[in-house]
């Protein structure tokens, strides 16, 4: 736990909280983003309904939040990000693979706070829960021209 959050307020809540508690809301993220796809709804009433529906008490929330919250908004620009990595149309991807692409794409362009080999496996790990049985290899090949590409310095200093 950083020295920074510690002196916070919230600090006891956060260390009872589980340690694993960003992978959490990235599992929950995926599930109302695929969801989004099949019935769209606000942002808002999204983040609104998962937190009703679901024990999010393991997941950082508020990452879960700002991911959902911001994701749905660049949704179109997220997908221009990775979609020349694509061996086909934006239209024929599968709905888990898009919404895996979509987080790992927000992350790696906005959170640079999070490695991006974090990212990548990250987002490899969800597509072995989510995806369809070949869709870990997928997203990894994705995710890793779009690192390349998006975090060039980390990538090469870390590659060297």
């Amino acid at each position: 736990m950083a020295a920074a959050e510690s002196d916070d307020a919230e600090a006891p809540s956060r260390r009872r909280r589980d340690p694993n508690a960003r992978t959490w809301a990235r599992r929950f993220a995926v599930q109302a983003l695929y969801q989004a796809q099949v019935n769209p709804a606000s942002p808002t009433d999204l983040v609104a309904q998962f937190r009703a529906d679901h024990d999010l008490s393991r997941a950082d929330v508020e990452y879960f939040t700002e991911a959902v919250t911001t994701v749905l908004r660049r949704a179109e620009a997220l997908d221009l990000e990775y979609a020349a990595l694509l061996d086909r149309s934006l239209d024929e991807l599968d709905p888990v693979e898009r919404a895996i692409l979509r987080l790992a794409t927000w992350e790696l362009k906005e959170r640079l706070d999070v490695p991006w080999r974090v990212v990548i496996d990250q987002g490899v790990t969800l597509a072995h829960l989510y995806g369809a049985s070949e869709s870990h290899r997928y997203v990894n090949a994705v995710l890793d021209g779009l690192a390349r590409r998006l975090r060039t310095a980390e990538t090469a200093a870390r590659r060297g």
